[in-house]
């Protein structure tokens, strides 16, 4: 395919290079469908002639504005641009470009990793050009800018956390200079738009140990800019000799437990949230010491809020996300509790289709150094687990509805609608749920019928 474009390249006349991610990649052996390519004239003069030459099967799109080009066939996409150099002014992230060299070009990417091209036109086919040392920068695991990283990350203050995404997802750290100009520029985030810099939390979210990017986040100075919330999980107050655990680390131990078995987005959130109301709900007690009450029904209150100021999506992936946060507590309420079938299907019910999930986030939270106190408590999970799996083959519990319908009961006691009727459904629910009666249609019509006749309803 690349030789096919650096073909194409010398039939028009044009230099071209394969450059940033992909080149990245191909040093790190990593997997990348998405190449960019930079022509030293017409990026979309050379993205017609490769679509043209693909044929059947390749879509073009031109974004004449922008002066780019991409051509989509399969899973693979080329993106072209032509060359260019970029100048900033001071209360936006959106250059003024120019036609530019190669060189112009690799100045303005963000990282040296990023900036290194490979030749793509037969004479030179396969040359590195790496004016940055980007090739010793990925032996080092380095995060480093090609120029002068006070007016990278002032010009274009995404790349602050560009770099903290890079150094998560690649296990990479900051160049000293480069982390200094972070903590140095860290409030020119706030010209960035919360869209963007919600991309970038989402891609430090799934990487293999997201802690690494949230404790870059907090040491560069970002965490306040991005989530304050979490900042005030931070730090250990002690009393008469008795202090609580860091509850910010407590979270990032939760979270990376949590993606060791699940790379649910959504899931992750949770993780990172579930124990985001604790700061308004700590409370000393002289005999049981720092309490937390209810901070898991607090915590799953915030949830809209910080979603909305993060411009996270305001549909059911939040909704999940504050269910977790409100019913991470229950399971381990179980295991300290007598186990009684009534509480296991009340949790099933609520927890509905995703109970799993839950008991995935609830394991995740186990993170005490007893290792004998954390092998109890995975153990008495289990008898949760296969408690719950004996209740749902027996009861089918999760997502149930009353047997018998509003309508129903309506025709039965001739009634309007009126909140009678919803009491009796939920006597009925509650009852299946507290063991009283199967979920079953004729037990459930009689218990409805005996209710009704005690309120004088028939």
């Amino acid at each position: 395919m690349l030789k096919m474009v650096g073909a194409e390249a010398d039939r028009l006349g044009l230099e071209c290079y394969v450059i940033g991610g992909y080149v990245r990649d191909l040093f790190l052996h990593r997997e990348s469908t998405d190449i960019d390519v930079v022509v030293v004239g017409s990026g979309i003069s050379l993205a017609e002639a490769v679509a043209k030459k693909l044929g059947k099967g390749a879509h073009l799109s031109v974004f004449k504005t922008y002066g780019t080009a991409q051509v989509k066939r399969g899973d693979l996409e080329l993106e072209f641009v032509g060359a260019r150099r970029e100048s900033y002014t001071r209360d936006s992230r959106n250059p003024i470009v120019e036609d530019g060299t190669l060189q112009e070009d690799q100045d303005r990417r963000d990282f040296t990793i990023n900036a290194m091209a490979i030749c793509l036109n037969s004479a030179r086919y396969g040359e590195l050009l790496d004016p940055f040392d980007g090739i010793g920068d990925l032996e080092r695991c380095i995060i480093r800018t090609p120029l002068n990283p006070d007016i990278t990350f002032s010009d274009d203050p995404l790349r602050m956390m560009r770099a903290i995404r890079f150094a998560t997802q690649l296990g990479f750290n900051l160049h000293p200079d480069t982390f200094d100009a972070i903590r140095r520029n860290a409030s020119r985030l706030e010209i960035i738009t919360r869209e963007r810099i919600a991309e970038e939390l989402n891609k430090i979210m799934m990487s293999r140990r997201p802690s690494e990017g949230w404790l870059l986040l907090d040491k560069t100075g970002l965490l306040p800019l991005v989530l304050p919330d979490l900042v005030a999980l931070k730090g250990v107050e002690v009393k008469d000799g008795r202090g609580h655990k860091d509850v910010f680390l407590h979270t990032l131990k939760v979270l990376d437990n949590l993606s060791d078995s699940s790379d649910k987005l959504w899931l992750r959130w949770a993780a990172l949230l579930h124990d985001i109301g604790k700061p308004r709900s700590k409370a000393w007690d002289p005999q049981a010491g720092w309490t937390f009450r209810n901070h898991n029904y607090l915590g799953a209150k915030m949830v809209p809020r910080i979603f909305a100021k993060l411009k996270l999506p305001l549909n059911e992936k939040m909704e999940y996300v504050k269910k977790m946060v409100d019913l991470h507590m229950r399971p381990i309420n179980l295991i300290e509790d007598t186990v009684t079938d009534s509480a296991v299907r009340r949790l099933l019910f609520e927890a509905g289709d995703d109970i799993e999930d839950l008991m995935l986030l609830c394991d995740a939270d186990i993170t005490s150094r007893n290792e004998e106190k954390k092998a109890r408590f995975h153990r008495n999970y289990q008898l949760v687990r296969q408690k719950m799996v004996e209740l749902e083959e027996r009861d089918r519990i999760r997502n149930f509805q009353p047997p018998v319908k509003g309508d129903e009961i309506m025709e039965i006691l001739h009634l309007e609608p009126c909140s009678i009727v919803g009491e009796l459904k939920a006597a009925i629910k509650d009852a299946i749920l507290d063991g009283i009666i199967p979920n079953e249609y004729e037990p459930a019509k009689e218990y409805m019928l005996k209710l009704a006749h005690e309120k004088g309803l028939c």
